[in-house]
């Protein structure tokens, strides 16, 4: 298991899917985890909407305020709704934009101070293989997981030494997500789920969905030491479904 005894991480939607799954790993590998999320409750957690900039910069400070600096972020949160992007209106591409980008650049900046105050920070995101190679039916999303990307690769040339930043980018994973996704696109093509699942593994050399423990040890890894000389990636983890190099 990864090392990361001794550092306070803040996970982004750490409630369901490849956030939970990150929460669990980072535990087990000795970090303080505190979950941010709207469903969010209990101790370790921030109960928050991330458009809420507001809120969340108060909360957020406030957390740093209680009980000390986080060394790792990990900036993760729910897809814009399919479809395709000549159908997208203007308050789309806004609200996803807030969602991730907006949302994103907010943390960065509150936690950044004490990052750089520890010596040691990681900034992992988790984006989309859409990144390498836009997925047919999730045009806003294509979009702002692109953007995502170049403010990320941005930023990894203005942080200062032992401050990385990297992306993940997720194929085809067991979440929510995904079984919400294959339902709309079931009824908008009038085929069967199942189908739908044949169809998207047909482009999966590994031949099945990922789990969110598989990208949990993956998000892991770029948190820990070993990855300290890794800065500006993004990384696929999709079965080899990508086809761009």
């Amino acid at each position: 298991m990864f090392k990361l005894e001794g550092k306070r991480a803040l996970v982004c939607g750490g409630t369901s899917g490849i956030g939970k799954a990150t929460v669990e790993i980072f535990r087990k590998s000795g970090a303080t985890v505190v979950s941010l999320a709207r469903t969010a409750s209990g101790e370790n957690t921030i109960n928050c909407d991330i458009e809420d900039l507001d809120k969340l910069t108060a909360l957020v400070n406030k957390e740093i305020n209680d009980n000390g600096n986080f060394e790792i972020l990990i900036n993760n949160s729910g897809g814009p709704p399919s479809g395709p992007l000549i159908d997208a209106k203007p308050n789309d591409f806004n609200k996803a934009f807030r969602r991730h980008v907006l949302a994103s650049q907010t943390l960065v900046q509150i936690l950044l101070p004490g990052m750089i105050a520890c010596s040691y920070g990681r900034i992992i995101n988790i984006i989309s293989t859409s990144v390498k190679e836009p997925i047919p039916g999730l045009g806003v999303s294509n979009t702002i997981r692109g953007a995502m990307a170049s403010w990320s690769k941005t930023l990894s040339k203005e942080l200062p030494p032992q401050i990385t930043i990297n992306n993940v980018l997720p194929g085809f994973t067991n979440t929510e997500r995904l079984t919400e996704l294959k339902k709309t696109l079931s009824e908008q093509k009038g085929i069967s789920q199942e189908k739908v699942e044949e169809n998207w593994l047909s482009s999966v050399p590994e031949g099945r969905l990922a789990e969110p423990s598989e990208l949990a040890k993956v998000i892991a890894f770029l948190s820990s030491p070993s990855a300290s000389f890794v800065r500006g990636t993004s990384i696929p983890v999709d079965g080899g479904r990508t086809g761009s190099i």
